[in-house]
């Protein structure tokens, strides 16, 4: 059965070069599932330009190499590549060097996640394993299990292990 999803490359919506690009030394043994608490996005032109102000924010007011996470994932289910598979992210401080970072475009603090970013997820999860970027028993988990923060969001937090 065919899982690939289908991704929306960094030369698609225009990403700005690394600083630098740190390889996971080994495949992601945990997802770390995030939001980015700005408005959500339903419309490709829309989330493309979020993803430039996001990668913009990263690295010019956060000092990161890159945008932070490794994949993102639009209202209509869209997965746009961030860092991509087998790439050191910067989004759960302490946690990277064995973790894959994905962020629901939104906040869900106040909005339930689409079930079409929801299934997304689920492929991009499945992709991964069959490609050997992430192990197949990893642990999946939100932002504030590993950090003082409201992220995922209220909303999105109890659907995290609905992905698996």
């Amino acid at each position: 059965m065919d899982h690939k999803v289908d991704i929306v490359s960094r030369q698609q919506w225009r990403a700005a070069d690394p600083k630098e690009k740190e390889t996971l030394k080994s495949p992601a043994r945990r997802v770390v599932i995030h939001h980015t608490a700005v408005s959500s996005c339903t419309d490709l032109r829309e989330c493309k330009r979020q993803l430039v102000s996001i990668q913009r924010v990263h690295m010019k007011d956060r000092g990161f190499d890159d945008i932070g996470y490794n994949f993102l994932v639009g209202g209509e289910g869209t997965v746009f590549e961030g860092r991509g598979w087998g790439v050191v992210g910067a989004h759960a401080k302490g946690n990277n060097s064995d973790s894959l970072g994905i962020a629901f475009m939104g906040n869900f603090n106040d909005e339930t996640p689409s079930e079409k970013a929801i299934q997304a997820v689920k492929k991009l999860l499945q992709d991964g394993v069959s490609q050997a970027f992430l192990e197949p028993k990893f642990d999946l988990v939100g932002h504030k299990d590993l950090g003082e923060t409201e992220c995922p969001g209220d909303k999105l937090y109890p659907v995290i292990q609905q992905l698996k």
